[in-house]
């Protein structure tokens, strides 16, 4: 139970780091603040300062930052709507920006302790599809198609979100003497035992370590990189077909027993390791978090950053009414989303 509150804790924080994106630069733009919040449902303690009431809530599972005016016209200056279309912008992005921030914050807590894992070829299984491609061990890949390769992972989630695609592979053979890129085609052939379309090679941990900050730098934002177009693949497979809604989809409460359970068996390993599993859940979590709110789904920030570049394009604002419809509708639709995920989550549990 202990672990299950540690995760708890950390999925708030997370969703805390996004509030407080939109939060701030509210206050920033002269927007008034109604309530800053943690969680959702009835309120377990609240207090007032200087106009805003800032609320910790039942059910710890997302968050709100409610604005003067936010859904509809107000005629208080301080209301959302009555400030310039940039401010308000700026507002709206704050939030998963800010869950973008943290997750790089979380990813060089990684690749400090253990840097990147290097695409580097450990073994090329005989008469496999990169052994009669002419790939051999010690090959460092470089690209897959038009995707960018910079660790073993980027190989394996795009075989896994492309599956059976011919491939033209980049890489360089550090044998050779040479950086000059070599480049080959290959097509997958699907694995009976691993149910999977594989190129016939494996990795073997080989991490390197930054060099300079330039380079730790760019490790991090790899990290982030990595989990955002993770999601996306994922999105997209789910849409296509290629993954069960219930198998690949977790709510609130899955990942806060997931985190539980993995940062109980961190523990054990000692607080190197503890640490790494935070900041891997951090950086997966925030990341996550950020990209998906990015997207134009009616009720998340995408959304209402598209109705804002609308207003910008076309010199006058959505009517408010209308667009809080559409939110409405869109959080109405998210909710009982967020009922089926829940279902499926206990399910899983049980």
């Amino acid at each position: 139970m202990l672990y299950i509150l540690a995760g708890l804790l950390l999925f708030s924080v997370i969703v805390l780091v996004h509030e407080f994106g939109h939060f701030l630069f509210a206050k920033l733009n002269g927007i008034g603040v109604v309530e800053f919040s943690i969680g959702m449902g009835p309120r377990l303690c609240s207090t007032s300062w200087r106009g805003t009431r800032y609320s910790i809530k039942a059910l710890p599972f997302g968050g709100s930052c409610m604005m003067v005016g936010e859904d509809a016209e107000n005629p208080d200056p301080a209301a959302f709507y009555n400030k310039p279309v940039w401010a308000r912008i700026s507002v709206i992005a704050a939030g998963p920006v800010f869950n973008l921030i943290f997750a790089l914050v979380c990813a060089m807590v990684i690749v400090a302790q253990v840097g990147r894992d290097m695409p580097v070829l450990y073994e090329v299984a005989a008469d496999s599809p990169a052994a009669k491609a002419g790939l051999q061990a010690g090959d460092i890949l470089t690209r897959i198609n038009n995707r960018r390769i910079s660790s073993r992972r980027d190989v394996s989630m795009y075989l896994l979100s492309h599956p059976g695609e011919p491939l033209t592979v980049r890489y360089q053979r550090p044998s050779a003497g040479t950086d000059e890129e070599l480049v080959t085609e290959l097509i997958p052939e699907f694995n009976e035992e691993y149910q999977a379309y594989m190129m016939g090679v494996s990795f073997l941990g080989n991490y390197k370590k930054a060099e300079n900050p330039l380079e730790f730098l760019d490790y991090s934002l790899y990290e982030v990189k990595y989990c955002i177009i993770t999601t996306l693949d994922g999105l997209r497979m789910l849409f296509q077909g290629q993954m069960k809604v219930e198998d690949s989809v977790t709510g609130p409460v899955g990942i806060v027993s997931m985190m539980g359970e993995t940062i109980e068996d961190g523990q054990k390993g000692g607080a190197a390791v503890l640490l790494n599993i935070i900041a891997t859940w951090g950086l997966l979590l925030n990341a996550t978090l950020g990209i998906m709110n990015l997207l134009p789904i009616p009720a998340l920030d995408g959304a209402r950053l598209l109705f804002l570049l609308i207003e910008l394009l076309r010199g006058k604002p959505v009517d408010p009414e209308k667009e809080g419809m559409v939110h409405a509708a869109g959080m109405m639709f998210l909710m009982m989303v967020m009922v089926l995920v829940l279902f499926n989550d206990i399910r899983k549990l049980m």
